[in-house]
């Protein structure tokens, strides 16, 4: 983006870089994928949920939470092959955090809808 790009165009190119950003997501990564199969399962069994509103937002930005993770993790995994494909105990340590956080955003997610869940449940 030019540093001359203002108001409206910028706002249009930024929407298309997170569009191209999502596609090449998309395309390469297979667990990010599978992630976006897992939420849109849960968020369409949302719909069907007998729960206030507050309820169902707060379990559907769990689901949101574990797509962040994953795009946050693949970036960063992305990053570290771009800097050097060598195995690197570093590369390793950042590439193994960046996977903690997603699975970290699936407790999250667990938690949250056991919570909220229980109750209906029993």
């Amino acid at each position: 983006m030019k540093a001359t790009d203002k108001g409206i165009k910028r706002i249009l190119k930024a929407f298309t870089y997170s569009y191209d950003g999502f596609r090449a997501t998309f395309r390469s990564e297979q667990a990010f994928r599978q992630d976006l199969l897992f939420c849109a399962v849960f968020g369409a069994s949302l719909f069907f949920i007998p729960l206030d509103n507050l309820s169902l937002a707060v379990m559907f930005f769990a689901l949101v939470l574990i797509l962040f993770a994953e795009l946050v993790n693949t970036g960063l995994e992305t990053l570290v092959d771009r800097i050097s494909p060598q195995w690197h105990e570093l590369s390793k340590k950042a590439k193994d955090i960046g996977s903690f956080l997603v699975l970290l955003s699936f407790i999250n997610m667990f938690v949250i809808w056991t919570i909220i869940l229980l109750p209906i449940l029993f």
